[in-house]
Protein backbone atom coordinates (compact mmCIF):
# COMPACT_ATOMS: atom_id res chain seq x y z
CA UNK A 1 0.00 0.00 0.00
CA UNK A 2 1.46 3.39 -0.88
CA UNK A 3 2.40 5.86 1.85
CA UNK A 4 -0.27 8.54 1.80
CA UNK A 5 0.53 10.47 4.97
CA UNK A 6 3.49 12.58 4.03
CA UNK A 7 2.78 14.12 0.66
CA UNK A 8 1.20 17.55 0.27
CA UNK A 9 0.34 19.44 -2.96
CA UNK A 10 3.83 20.88 -3.41
CA UNK A 11 5.69 17.64 -2.69
CA UNK A 12 7.00 18.60 0.75
CA UNK A 13 6.52 16.87 4.06
CA UNK A 14 3.23 17.73 5.76
CA UNK A 15 2.13 17.05 9.33
CA UNK A 16 -0.20 14.09 9.47
CA UNK A 17 -2.59 13.12 12.20
CA UNK A 18 -5.85 14.00 13.89
CA UNK A 19 -4.98 17.68 14.40
CA UNK A 20 -4.33 18.30 10.73
CA UNK A 21 -6.36 21.32 9.60
CA UNK A 22 -5.85 22.61 6.05
CA UNK A 23 -6.60 26.33 5.82
CA UNK A 24 -5.51 27.61 2.43
CA UNK A 25 -4.90 26.31 -1.07
CA UNK A 26 -1.29 25.40 -1.78
CA UNK A 27 -0.77 25.83 -5.50
CA UNK A 28 1.51 23.25 -7.02
CA UNK A 29 4.15 23.85 -9.63
CA UNK A 30 3.13 24.21 -13.23
CA UNK A 31 3.97 20.59 -14.09
CA UNK A 32 1.95 18.95 -11.29
CA UNK A 33 -1.64 18.93 -10.16
CA UNK A 34 -2.75 20.31 -6.77
CA UNK A 35 -4.08 17.93 -4.12
CA UNK A 36 -4.04 17.31 -0.39
CA UNK A 37 -3.91 13.68 0.69
CA UNK A 38 -4.21 14.59 4.34
CA UNK A 39 -7.54 16.30 3.75
CA UNK A 40 -8.74 13.36 1.64
CA UNK A 41 -7.98 10.89 4.43
CA UNK A 42 -9.52 13.20 7.03
CA UNK A 43 -12.82 13.42 5.14
CA UNK A 44 -13.08 9.64 4.77
CA UNK A 45 -12.09 9.12 8.40
CA UNK A 46 -14.78 11.59 9.54
CA UNK A 47 -17.44 9.49 7.78
CA UNK A 48 -16.19 6.30 9.44
CA UNK A 49 -16.07 8.15 12.77
CA UNK A 50 -19.72 9.18 12.47
CA UNK A 51 -21.72 8.01 9.42
CA UNK A 52 -24.10 10.97 9.80
CA UNK A 53 -21.17 13.13 8.63
CA UNK A 54 -21.80 11.68 5.17
CA UNK A 55 -24.70 14.12 4.78
CA UNK A 56 -22.34 17.08 5.23
CA UNK A 57 -19.69 15.59 2.93
CA UNK A 58 -22.05 14.64 0.12
CA UNK A 59 -23.75 18.05 0.25
CA UNK A 60 -20.39 19.64 -0.61
CA UNK A 61 -18.63 16.99 -2.70
CA UNK A 62 -21.58 15.14 -4.16
CA UNK A 63 -23.30 17.95 -6.04
CA UNK A 64 -21.12 18.05 -9.13
CA UNK A 65 -23.87 17.45 -11.67
CA UNK A 66 -27.44 18.54 -12.11
CA UNK A 67 -30.24 16.38 -10.78
CA UNK A 68 -31.26 15.66 -14.39
CA UNK A 69 -27.81 14.28 -15.16
CA UNK A 70 -27.83 12.26 -11.95
CA UNK A 71 -31.16 10.68 -12.94
CA UNK A 72 -29.79 9.94 -16.40
CA UNK A 73 -26.75 8.18 -15.01
CA UNK A 74 -28.84 6.35 -12.43
CA UNK A 75 -30.90 4.80 -15.24
CA UNK A 76 -27.78 3.56 -16.97
CA UNK A 77 -26.52 1.42 -14.10
CA UNK A 78 -27.73 -0.07 -10.84
CA UNK A 79 -27.07 2.32 -7.95
CA UNK A 80 -25.75 -0.44 -5.71
CA UNK A 81 -22.73 -1.20 -7.89
CA UNK A 82 -20.72 0.72 -10.43
CA UNK A 83 -22.97 3.73 -11.01
CA UNK A 84 -20.98 5.90 -13.46
CA UNK A 85 -22.29 9.11 -11.90
CA UNK A 86 -20.87 8.18 -8.55
CA UNK A 87 -17.62 6.91 -10.06
CA UNK A 88 -17.16 10.23 -11.81
CA UNK A 89 -17.88 12.13 -8.61
CA UNK A 90 -15.36 10.12 -6.64
CA UNK A 91 -12.66 10.38 -9.28
CA UNK A 92 -13.20 14.12 -9.58
CA UNK A 93 -13.10 15.04 -5.91
CA UNK A 94 -10.34 12.70 -4.73
CA UNK A 95 -6.91 12.77 -6.39
CA UNK A 96 -5.68 9.51 -4.87
CA UNK A 97 -7.32 6.50 -6.64
CA UNK A 98 -7.75 4.49 -3.44
CA UNK A 99 -9.53 7.41 -1.77
CA UNK A 100 -11.76 7.79 -4.82
CA UNK A 101 -12.65 4.11 -4.67
CA UNK A 102 -13.55 4.29 -0.96
CA UNK A 103 -15.70 7.38 -1.46
CA UNK A 104 -17.42 5.73 -4.42
CA UNK A 105 -18.26 2.77 -2.21
CA UNK A 106 -19.71 5.10 0.43
CA UNK A 107 -21.81 6.91 -2.17
CA UNK A 108 -23.23 3.70 -3.54
CA UNK A 109 -23.97 2.32 -0.07
CA UNK A 110 -25.80 5.53 0.77
CA UNK A 111 -27.78 5.36 -2.46
CA UNK A 112 -28.85 1.84 -1.53
CA UNK A 113 -29.77 3.05 2.00
CA UNK A 114 -27.16 0.75 3.53
CA UNK A 115 -25.00 1.40 6.58
CA UNK A 116 -21.59 2.99 6.01
CA UNK A 117 -18.81 1.39 8.05
CA UNK A 118 -15.51 -0.37 7.48
CA UNK A 119 -17.08 -3.80 6.93
CA UNK A 120 -19.78 -2.60 4.50
CA UNK A 121 -17.25 -0.56 2.48
CA UNK A 122 -14.88 -3.53 2.45
CA UNK A 123 -17.66 -5.81 1.23
CA UNK A 124 -18.68 -3.39 -1.55
CA UNK A 125 -15.09 -2.97 -2.74
CA UNK A 126 -14.57 -6.74 -2.62
CA UNK A 127 -17.64 -7.38 -4.78
CA UNK A 128 -16.43 -4.69 -7.16
CA UNK A 129 -13.01 -6.39 -7.37
CA UNK A 130 -11.21 -3.32 -5.97
CA UNK A 131 -10.45 -4.22 -2.34
CA UNK A 132 -6.89 -5.35 -3.00
CA UNK A 133 -6.26 -2.25 -5.11
CA UNK A 134 -6.82 0.01 -2.11
CA UNK A 135 -4.62 -2.12 0.19
CA UNK A 136 -7.22 -4.43 1.70
CA UNK A 137 -9.11 -4.22 4.98
CA UNK A 138 -5.98 -2.95 6.76
CA UNK A 139 -6.02 0.24 4.70
CA UNK A 140 -9.66 0.89 5.65
CA UNK A 141 -8.92 0.37 9.35
CA UNK A 142 -6.01 2.83 9.10
CA UNK A 143 -8.27 5.50 7.59
CA UNK A 144 -11.00 4.79 10.14
CA UNK A 145 -8.67 5.68 13.05
CA UNK A 146 -6.95 8.61 11.32
CA UNK A 147 -8.76 11.44 13.17
CA UNK A 148 -10.51 11.74 16.50
CA UNK A 149 -12.58 14.85 15.75
CA UNK A 150 -14.48 16.09 12.70
CA UNK A 151 -14.56 19.71 13.85
CA UNK A 152 -12.93 20.89 10.59
CA UNK A 153 -14.92 18.64 8.27
CA UNK A 154 -16.43 21.43 6.19
CA UNK A 155 -13.04 23.05 5.78
CA UNK A 156 -11.59 19.78 4.48
CA UNK A 157 -14.47 19.25 2.07
CA UNK A 158 -14.27 22.75 0.61
CA UNK A 159 -10.52 22.32 0.20
CA UNK A 160 -10.98 19.08 -1.76
CA UNK A 161 -13.63 20.71 -3.94
CA UNK A 162 -11.40 23.71 -4.66
CA UNK A 163 -8.44 21.49 -5.54
CA UNK A 164 -10.63 19.38 -7.82
CA UNK A 165 -11.77 22.51 -9.64
CA UNK A 166 -8.16 23.71 -9.96
CA UNK A 167 -7.12 20.37 -11.44
CA UNK A 168 -9.89 20.55 -14.02
CA UNK A 169 -9.00 24.15 -14.85
CA UNK A 170 -5.32 23.30 -15.25
CA UNK A 171 -6.12 20.39 -17.58
CA UNK A 172 -8.48 22.54 -19.63
CA UNK A 173 -5.99 25.39 -19.86
CA UNK A 174 -3.21 23.00 -20.92
CA UNK A 175 -5.42 21.58 -23.64
CA UNK A 176 -6.35 25.10 -24.78
CA UNK A 177 -2.69 26.08 -24.93
CA UNK A 178 -1.88 23.05 -27.11
CA UNK A 179 -4.73 23.95 -29.46
CA UNK A 180 -3.39 27.49 -29.75
CA UNK A 181 0.11 26.22 -30.50
CA UNK A 182 -1.21 24.01 -33.25
CA UNK A 183 -2.75 26.98 -34.99
CA UNK A 184 -6.20 27.22 -36.45
CA UNK A 185 -7.62 28.64 -39.65
CA UNK A 186 -10.67 30.05 -37.87
CA UNK A 187 -9.66 31.94 -34.70
CA UNK A 188 -13.27 32.58 -33.72
CA UNK A 189 -13.99 28.86 -33.92
CA UNK A 190 -10.93 28.15 -31.77
CA UNK A 191 -12.06 30.74 -29.22
CA UNK A 192 -15.48 29.15 -29.16
CA UNK A 193 -13.92 25.74 -28.49
CA UNK A 194 -11.82 27.07 -25.60
CA UNK A 195 -14.79 28.90 -24.09
CA UNK A 196 -16.89 25.74 -24.37
CA UNK A 197 -14.30 23.68 -22.49
CA UNK A 198 -14.06 26.23 -19.67
CA UNK A 199 -17.85 26.43 -19.51
CA UNK A 200 -17.97 22.65 -19.08
CA UNK A 201 -15.68 22.94 -16.06
CA UNK A 202 -18.09 25.44 -14.51
CA UNK A 203 -21.09 23.19 -15.23
CA UNK A 204 -19.34 20.24 -13.67
CA UNK A 205 -18.79 21.93 -10.34
CA UNK A 206 -21.69 24.35 -10.09
CA UNK A 207 -25.06 22.69 -9.75
CA UNK A 208 -27.78 24.62 -11.45
CA UNK A 209 -30.83 25.50 -9.41
CA UNK A 210 -32.57 27.26 -12.29
CA UNK A 211 -36.12 26.09 -12.96
CA UNK A 212 -38.51 27.04 -15.73
CA UNK A 213 -41.67 28.94 -14.82
CA UNK A 214 -44.08 26.47 -16.43
CA UNK A 215 -42.59 23.59 -14.43
CA UNK A 216 -43.71 25.11 -11.13
CA UNK A 217 -46.86 27.03 -12.03
CA UNK A 218 -49.35 24.21 -11.51
CA UNK A 219 -47.85 22.94 -8.24
CA UNK A 220 -47.57 26.49 -6.87
CA UNK A 221 -51.20 27.22 -7.74
CA UNK A 222 -52.33 24.00 -6.04
CA UNK A 223 -50.32 24.89 -2.94
CA UNK A 224 -51.94 28.32 -2.76
CA UNK A 225 -55.41 26.82 -3.13
CA UNK A 226 -54.80 24.35 -0.31
CA UNK A 227 -53.69 27.23 1.93
CA UNK A 228 -56.71 29.34 0.96
CA UNK A 229 -59.07 26.43 1.67
CA UNK A 230 -57.37 25.81 5.06
CA UNK A 231 -56.31 22.32 4.03
CA UNK A 232 -52.69 23.05 4.97
CA UNK A 233 -51.12 25.71 7.16
CA UNK A 234 -48.93 28.32 5.44
CA UNK A 235 -46.43 28.01 8.27
CA UNK A 236 -45.97 26.81 11.83
CA UNK A 237 -48.35 28.79 14.08
CA UNK A 238 -46.78 30.48 17.09
CA UNK A 239 -50.16 30.13 18.84
CA UNK A 240 -50.21 33.89 19.43
CA UNK A 241 -53.22 34.60 17.20
CA UNK A 242 -52.63 38.31 16.61
CA UNK A 243 -49.01 37.67 15.66
CA UNK A 244 -49.89 34.75 13.39
CA UNK A 245 -52.51 36.83 11.56
CA UNK A 246 -50.07 39.68 11.04
CA UNK A 247 -47.20 37.56 9.70
CA UNK A 248 -49.40 35.41 7.48
CA UNK A 249 -50.06 32.22 9.41
CA UNK A 250 -46.85 31.56 11.34
CA UNK A 251 -43.21 30.72 10.78
CA UNK A 252 -42.64 29.63 7.18
CA UNK A 253 -40.08 27.11 5.87
CA UNK A 254 -36.92 28.64 4.43
CA UNK A 255 -37.41 31.98 6.20
CA UNK A 256 -35.31 33.65 8.87
CA UNK A 257 -37.31 35.27 11.66
CA UNK A 258 -35.31 37.73 13.79
CA UNK A 259 -36.69 38.53 17.24
CA UNK A 260 -34.74 41.46 18.70
CA UNK A 261 -34.83 43.40 21.96
CA UNK A 262 -32.66 45.05 24.55
CA UNK A 263 -31.29 42.84 27.37
CA UNK A 264 -33.72 41.66 30.08
CA UNK A 265 -36.83 42.52 28.08
CA UNK A 266 -37.84 38.88 27.59
CA UNK A 267 -36.44 37.60 24.26
CA UNK A 268 -35.60 34.15 25.57
CA UNK A 269 -38.89 33.93 27.49
CA UNK A 270 -40.92 34.74 24.37
CA UNK A 271 -38.87 32.33 22.24
CA UNK A 272 -39.45 29.56 24.78
CA UNK A 273 -43.15 30.42 24.85
CA UNK A 274 -43.29 29.98 21.08
CA UNK A 275 -41.30 26.73 21.29
CA UNK A 276 -43.60 25.43 24.05
CA UNK A 277 -46.69 26.24 21.99
CA UNK A 278 -45.27 24.50 18.93
CA UNK A 279 -44.02 21.30 20.58
CA UNK A 280 -47.25 20.85 22.55
CA UNK A 281 -49.55 21.27 19.56
CA UNK A 282 -51.14 18.15 18.07
CA UNK A 283 -53.19 18.48 14.90
CA UNK A 284 -53.63 14.76 14.23
CA UNK A 285 -52.27 12.66 17.09
CA UNK A 286 -48.76 12.47 18.64
CA UNK A 287 -47.09 11.92 15.26
CA UNK A 288 -48.21 15.40 14.15
CA UNK A 289 -46.15 17.15 16.85
CA UNK A 290 -43.49 19.46 15.44
CA UNK A 291 -39.80 18.91 16.17
CA UNK A 292 -37.69 21.84 17.31
CA UNK A 293 -33.93 22.31 17.67
CA UNK A 294 -32.98 24.94 20.25
CA UNK A 295 -29.40 26.25 20.19
CA UNK A 296 -28.80 28.13 23.42
CA UNK A 297 -25.52 30.04 23.54
CA UNK A 298 -26.43 31.93 26.72
CA UNK A 299 -28.19 29.42 28.99
CA UNK A 300 -27.49 25.78 29.87
CA UNK A 301 -29.79 22.98 28.81
CA UNK A 302 -30.99 22.53 32.41
CA UNK A 303 -31.87 26.23 32.68
CA UNK A 304 -33.90 25.97 29.47
CA UNK A 305 -35.78 22.93 30.75
CA UNK A 306 -36.40 24.58 34.14
CA UNK A 307 -38.03 27.53 32.43
CA UNK A 308 -40.15 25.31 30.22
CA UNK A 309 -41.35 23.23 33.16
CA UNK A 310 -42.25 26.23 35.30
CA UNK A 311 -44.08 27.97 32.47
CA UNK A 312 -45.95 24.78 31.57
CA UNK A 313 -46.91 24.19 35.21
CA UNK A 314 -47.62 27.88 35.90
CA UNK A 315 -45.33 27.68 38.92
CA UNK A 316 -42.92 30.56 39.61
CA UNK A 317 -39.29 29.47 39.52
CA UNK A 318 -38.67 31.79 42.45
CA UNK A 319 -41.01 29.66 44.61
CA UNK A 320 -38.65 26.70 44.12
CA UNK A 321 -35.53 28.67 44.97
CA UNK A 322 -37.17 30.35 47.96
CA UNK A 323 -38.53 27.09 49.35
CA UNK A 324 -42.16 28.28 49.24
CA UNK A 325 -43.39 25.51 46.94
CA UNK A 326 -46.90 24.24 47.77
CA UNK A 327 -48.30 20.74 47.30
CA UNK A 328 -50.43 21.94 44.41
CA UNK A 329 -47.31 23.38 42.78
CA UNK A 330 -45.54 20.04 43.04
CA UNK A 331 -48.52 18.33 41.39
CA UNK A 332 -48.51 20.88 38.59
CA UNK A 333 -44.78 20.36 38.01
CA UNK A 334 -45.26 16.59 37.87
CA UNK A 335 -48.07 17.03 35.34
CA UNK A 336 -45.83 19.35 33.30
CA UNK A 337 -43.13 16.67 33.23
CA UNK A 338 -45.63 14.17 31.80
CA UNK A 339 -46.83 16.70 29.24
CA UNK A 340 -43.38 17.76 28.04
CA UNK A 341 -42.13 14.17 27.93
CA UNK A 342 -44.14 13.73 24.73
CA UNK A 343 -42.55 16.80 23.12
CA UNK A 344 -39.85 16.68 20.44
CA UNK A 345 -37.30 19.25 21.56
CA UNK A 346 -33.54 18.98 20.98
CA UNK A 347 -31.33 21.34 22.99
CA UNK A 348 -27.72 22.25 22.23
CA UNK A 349 -26.05 24.56 24.73
CA UNK A 350 -22.64 24.87 23.05
CA UNK A 351 -21.24 28.33 23.84
CA UNK A 352 -19.79 30.51 21.07
CA UNK A 353 -20.82 28.00 18.40
CA UNK A 354 -19.74 28.80 14.85
CA UNK A 355 -22.00 28.87 11.82
CA UNK A 356 -20.17 25.83 10.41
CA UNK A 357 -20.71 23.79 13.58
CA UNK A 358 -24.36 24.82 13.81
CA UNK A 359 -24.97 23.95 10.16
CA UNK A 360 -23.39 20.50 10.62
CA UNK A 361 -25.48 19.80 13.73
CA UNK A 362 -28.65 21.07 12.07
CA UNK A 363 -28.03 18.86 9.04
CA UNK A 364 -27.63 15.83 11.30
CA UNK A 365 -30.84 16.64 13.18
CA UNK A 366 -32.70 17.16 9.91
CA UNK A 367 -31.40 13.87 8.52
CA UNK A 368 -32.02 11.80 11.67
CA UNK A 369 -35.04 13.46 13.28
CA UNK A 370 -36.67 15.63 10.61
CA UNK A 371 -36.72 18.89 12.60
CA UNK A 372 -39.31 21.53 11.69
CA UNK A 373 -37.88 24.62 13.40
CA UNK A 374 -34.47 25.93 14.49
CA UNK A 375 -34.18 28.48 17.31
CA UNK A 376 -30.92 30.31 18.09
CA UNK A 377 -30.42 32.31 21.31
CA UNK A 378 -28.73 34.55 20.35
CA UNK A 379 -27.01 35.72 17.16
CA UNK A 380 -24.35 38.05 18.59
CA UNK A 381 -22.91 35.24 20.72
CA UNK A 382 -22.10 33.17 17.63
CA UNK A 383 -18.84 33.02 15.70
CA UNK A 384 -18.47 33.10 11.94
CA UNK A 385 -15.65 30.57 12.11
CA UNK A 386 -13.29 32.83 10.18
CA UNK A 387 -10.73 34.49 12.39
CA UNK A 388 -9.56 36.62 9.49
CA UNK A 389 -12.75 38.75 9.53
CA UNK A 390 -11.69 42.38 9.35
CA UNK A 391 -14.28 43.58 11.87
CA UNK A 392 -17.06 42.38 14.12
CA UNK A 393 -19.60 43.90 11.71
CA UNK A 394 -18.22 41.76 8.90
CA UNK A 395 -18.29 38.68 11.13
CA UNK A 396 -21.91 39.28 12.19
CA UNK A 397 -22.85 39.78 8.53
CA UNK A 398 -21.27 36.39 7.74
CA UNK A 399 -23.20 34.80 10.61
CA UNK A 400 -26.48 36.33 9.46
CA UNK A 401 -25.95 35.20 5.88
CA UNK A 402 -25.01 31.72 7.07
CA UNK A 403 -28.18 31.37 9.13
CA UNK A 404 -30.33 32.43 6.19
CA UNK A 405 -28.52 29.86 4.05
CA UNK A 406 -29.31 27.16 6.64
CA UNK A 407 -33.01 28.08 6.52
CA UNK A 408 -33.04 27.73 2.73
CA UNK A 409 -30.93 24.58 2.59
CA UNK A 410 -32.92 22.66 5.22
CA UNK A 411 -36.24 24.30 4.23
CA UNK A 412 -37.19 25.06 7.83
CA UNK A 413 -37.91 28.36 9.60
CA UNK A 414 -35.01 29.70 11.63
CA UNK A 415 -35.97 31.85 14.63
CA UNK A 416 -32.96 33.98 15.59
CA UNK A 417 -32.80 36.11 18.72
CA UNK A 418 -30.72 39.28 18.48
CA UNK A 419 -29.66 42.20 20.64
CA UNK A 420 -30.57 45.80 19.98
CA UNK A 421 -28.00 48.55 20.45
CA UNK A 422 -28.19 51.18 23.19
CA UNK A 423 -29.27 53.67 20.53
CA UNK A 424 -32.78 52.20 20.78
CA UNK A 425 -33.13 53.65 24.29
CA UNK A 426 -31.78 57.10 23.56
CA UNK A 427 -34.11 60.09 23.19
CA UNK A 428 -33.82 63.86 23.32
CA UNK A 429 -36.94 63.87 25.51
CA UNK A 430 -36.37 61.99 28.79
CA UNK A 431 -40.10 61.22 29.10
CA UNK A 432 -40.14 59.43 25.78
CA UNK A 433 -39.49 55.74 25.36
CA UNK A 434 -38.54 55.56 21.68
CA UNK A 435 -39.60 52.56 19.64
CA UNK A 436 -36.79 50.46 18.17
CA UNK A 437 -35.96 50.66 14.48
CA UNK A 438 -34.14 48.41 12.03
CA UNK A 439 -31.04 50.56 12.34
CA UNK A 440 -30.86 49.61 16.02
CA UNK A 441 -29.94 45.99 15.27
CA UNK A 442 -26.63 45.56 17.02
CA UNK A 443 -23.32 45.23 15.16
CA UNK A 444 -24.50 44.77 11.60
CA UNK A 445 -27.02 46.12 9.11
CA UNK A 446 -26.80 42.79 7.26
CA UNK A 447 -29.24 41.24 9.74
CA UNK A 448 -32.13 43.34 8.50
CA UNK A 449 -31.18 42.54 4.89
CA UNK A 450 -30.99 38.76 5.37
CA UNK A 451 -34.07 38.42 7.59
CA UNK A 452 -37.48 37.73 6.11
CA UNK A 453 -39.16 38.86 9.35
CA UNK A 454 -37.83 41.33 11.91
CA UNK A 455 -39.87 41.68 15.10
CA UNK A 456 -38.96 43.88 18.06
CA UNK A 457 -40.03 43.02 21.59
CA UNK A 458 -40.55 46.29 23.44
CA UNK A 459 -41.82 47.65 26.75
CA UNK A 460 -41.32 50.79 28.78
CA UNK A 461 -38.81 49.97 31.49
CA UNK A 462 -39.99 52.86 33.73
CA UNK A 463 -43.56 51.59 33.77
CA UNK A 464 -42.88 47.87 33.86
CA UNK A 465 -41.01 47.09 37.04
CA UNK A 466 -41.23 43.37 37.56
CA UNK A 467 -41.68 43.73 41.32
CA UNK A 468 -44.79 45.83 40.80
CA UNK A 469 -47.80 44.07 42.34
CA UNK A 470 -50.08 45.23 39.54
CA UNK A 471 -47.70 43.92 36.93
CA UNK A 472 -47.41 40.60 38.72
CA UNK A 473 -51.20 40.11 38.58
CA UNK A 474 -52.29 41.57 35.29
CA UNK A 475 -49.07 41.32 33.40
CA UNK A 476 -46.72 43.98 32.10
CA UNK A 477 -47.80 45.79 28.95
CA UNK A 478 -45.51 44.80 26.08
CA UNK A 479 -45.65 44.97 22.33
CA UNK A 480 -44.34 43.05 19.37
CA UNK A 481 -43.41 45.42 16.58
CA UNK A 482 -43.30 43.70 13.18
CA UNK A 483 -40.91 46.11 11.51
CA UNK A 484 -40.07 44.04 8.44
CA UNK A 485 -42.15 41.38 6.73
CA UNK A 486 -40.84 40.37 3.34
CA UNK A 487 -44.04 38.58 2.41
CA UNK A 488 -46.75 40.42 4.31
CA UNK A 489 -47.86 43.26 6.54
CA UNK A 490 -46.12 45.13 9.33
CA UNK A 491 -47.73 46.38 12.50
CA UNK A 492 -47.93 46.09 16.28
CA UNK A 493 -49.20 43.22 18.43
CA UNK A 494 -50.07 44.11 22.02
CA UNK A 495 -49.01 41.57 24.63
CA UNK A 496 -48.81 41.10 28.39
CA UNK A 497 -45.82 39.62 30.17
CA UNK A 498 -46.26 37.65 33.41
CA UNK A 499 -42.76 37.91 34.94
CA UNK A 500 -43.16 35.31 37.71
CA UNK A 501 -44.16 32.71 35.11
CA UNK A 502 -41.89 34.01 32.33
CA UNK A 503 -44.92 33.89 30.07
CA UNK A 504 -46.27 36.15 27.33
CA UNK A 505 -49.97 36.31 26.45
CA UNK A 506 -52.10 38.09 23.94
CA UNK A 507 -53.82 41.15 25.30
CA UNK A 508 -57.30 39.60 24.95
CA UNK A 509 -56.32 36.59 27.06
CA UNK A 510 -59.01 35.82 29.65
CA UNK A 511 -57.36 35.33 33.03
CA UNK A 512 -58.99 32.98 35.51
CA UNK A 513 -58.53 31.82 39.07
CA UNK A 514 -56.60 28.81 37.89
CA UNK A 515 -54.29 31.14 36.04
CA UNK A 516 -53.18 34.60 37.11
CA UNK A 517 -56.10 36.54 38.66
CA UNK A 518 -57.39 39.72 37.10
CA UNK A 519 -56.81 42.94 39.01
CA UNK A 520 -60.05 44.16 40.58
CA UNK A 521 -61.05 47.69 39.73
Amino acid sequence: MPDLTTQNPVGALAPAGPDYHPRTLKIASADSLPFDLEAEKSVLSAIFLDPTNFTTVSSILGSVASSEKKKKYAKEAAPAMGNPFFRRVAATMFHEPMHAAIYEAMLNLSEGKLAIDVLSVSDWLSRAGRLEMIGGLEALVEIQTYIVSAAHLESWCHLLRDYAMLREMMKTCSMSLELCKQGHENIKELLDTVESEIFQVRNKFVQSEIVELRALLKSTFNDLMEIAQHKVAPGIPTEFPDLDRLIGGGLKPGEMFVLAARPSIGKTALALNIVRNIINRETDGPASRKKVAFFSLEMTDKQIIQRLLCTEAKVPLSAIYEGSLQDVDTQRLAAAVDSLRRANLYIDSTSAISVFELRAKARKLKELNGIDLIVIDYLQLMRAGDRSAESRQVEVAAISGGLKAIAKELNVPVLVLAQLSRESEKSTNPKENPLPKLSHLRESGAIEQDADLVVFLHRNRDESKEDNAEGQKDGIKSMLIVEKNRNGRTGIVNMRFIPQLMEFRCIEHKYGNEDVPVKKD
